[in-house]
């Protein structure tokens, strides 16, 4: 595998719903350890539902807010946290969670999923479903993926 760095004159966007998704380095760069993206996320932004999976991510937030939902709706240490430009929010694997822009302003993060492989292709395949995929061709590319959809925010 060659460590060069990434071309970033020309990056690669995904759009899934409202987000904008730049790909930074696809896990076929990696050998499939990492996916790295920049997330740009409107107000309304984010994952409709809770969910988890087996890559654990961090995200660097660089401009405006991210409320994150963090443990299943029957876990006591449930919380919502709220994370702006310059604040790292680390998630575990399997830790049920969601991450939204509440704010009025787009927010912006640097996002590393390990391993890369299953959020990358879940992401293409949601994409790739149009600008507003039906719940049941979510659920599909969800399962396909390892990612489990856990219902609505807490």
């Amino acid at each position: 595998m060659d460590m060069l760095p990434v071309d970033s004159s020309a990056p690669e966007r995904i759009r899934t719903g409202l987000d904008e998704l730049t790909v930074l380095a696809g896990s076929a760069q990696t050998g499939g350890a990492l996916f790295a993206m920049q997330i740009r996320m409107p107000p309304g932004g984010g994952p409709p539902v809770m969910h988890r999976h087996d890559p654990g991510e961090v995200y660097l937030v660089q401009e405006g807010e991210f409320t994150f939902y963090i443990g299943g709706a029957d876990d006591p240490g449930r919380r919502r946290v709220t994370a702006r430009a310059g604040d790292v929010v680390p998630l575990a694997g399997r830790t049920p969670h969601t991450v939204r822009n509440e704010s009025a302003e787009d927010a912006v993060a640097f996002v590393v999923h390990a391993p890369g492989a299953p959020m990358e292709q879940f992401l293409r395949a949601v994409a790739a479903l149009g600008p507003e995929p039906s719940m049941d061709d979510a659920l599909a590319a969800a399962a396909q993926n390892g990612i489990e959809l856990l219902g609505r925010i807490p």
